[in-house]
């Protein structure tokens, strides 16, 4: 039983470290950004890489804060890309940094994608609605159907992808078309390439982990 509490105590002290380090920095998908938004070193996450060395071992590849991080002004995101795979099954034996490149919200054909986004709260982007409807225009995300002409919100869009996403930190409202559902952290979303926005409209930012895989209807 004393063993087994302090096993408990010293885990209990390790959590709040591990959350820090997962939360450091959100992302947000889209299109390449220019150089002028890349976010600062300080709003970065630690991501740890496993590989082989040539005898077969196990060993890590990769421990370091992720470098290719990105800020959307005009919508108040945050994005950091953590890997990227280019086909299915993945290659294993992947030499280097597979998020080193610069992509658009979607993952390559039969690939993935996963990255942590984090989204500012709507009081603090101070673009107005139509300059934000705009630039997503722009990047040629949108929703689909009768939403395409007037979307309930700037950041309405859908993309082919299956995405898993769960909520590391904070609160968000995802819209659909007619409806929304209110997340927490903790919770867990599986969006099936339907039309949606994120929004927050809380006081602190909000954290999510997503890994987007390519589908057909």
């Amino acid at each position: 039983m004393l063993d087994w509490m302090k096993r408990r105590t010293a885990l209990l002290r390790w959590l709040p470290s591990l959350s820090c380090a997962l939360v450091a920095c959100g992302g947000g998908p889209g299109a390449p950004l220019q150089p002028s938004e890349q976010a600062s070193s300080a709003a970065q996450i630690r991501r740890v890489v496993t590989g082989k060395d040539p005898s077969g071992k196990a060993i890590v590849v990769i421990d370091g804060m992720a470098p290719n991080v990105r800020k959307r002004r005009n919508s108040g995101l945050t994005s950091t890309l953590l890997w990227v795979t280019d086909s299915t099954p993945a290659r294993l034996s992947v030499n280097g940094d597979a998020a080193d490149r610069e992509i658009g919200i979607e993952p390559p054909p039969n690939g993935s994608v996963f990255r942590v986004v984090e989204y500012a709260p709507e009081s603090e982007i101070t673009v107005d609605l139509e300059t934000r409807l705009r630039t997503m225009q722009e990047r040629g995300l949108g929703p689909e159907g009768a939403a395409s002409e007037q979307p309930r919100h700037p950041g309405m869009h859908r993309t082919s992808t299956v995405d898993y996403a769960v909520i590391l930190s904070g609160e968000i409202d995802m819209l659909l078309d007619d409806s929304e559902v209110h997340l927490r952290e903790g919770d867990v979303v599986i969006q099936q390439g339907t039309n949606h926005a994120w929004v927050n409209r809380g006081q602190e930012p909000c954290k999510i982990v997503f890994v987007l895989i390519p589908a057909v209807e």
